[in-house]
C-alpha cells in the first residue's frame, strides 16, 4: 500500500470535499481518499504510488487546484 498527501486550495464547504473525494476516487488503483476541509489536506491510499499529474487532473476536474509543494 502507498499513502500520499497533498494540499488542495479553494475548498470552502462539505460539497467541495465531496467533489474532490469523488474525482480522486476515480483514479485507477486508489482505495481510499480522505479530505480534511480545515487544512485542505488530501490523503490518498492506493495499491501503488499515484502519478502527481493524475491527482492534479482529478482535483482540477473537481474545480480546485493542488498547492505547490
Amino acid at each position: 500500500m502507498s499513502e500520499s498527501s497533498y494540499t488542495v486550495n479553494g475548498m470552502t464547504c462539505g460539497h467541495c470535499v465531496s467533489s474532490v473525494t469523488e474525482e480522486v476516487s476515480r483514479i485507477s488503483g486508489v482505495s481510499d481518499v480522505a479530505v480534511d476541509l480545515p487544512t485542505g489536506r488530501l490523503t490518498i491510499t492506493s495499491a501503488a504510488p499515484v502519478a502527481l499529474d493524475d491527482v492534479r487532473a482529478a482535483v482540477a476536474e473537481a474545480g480546485y487546484e493542488l498547492a505547490e509543494r
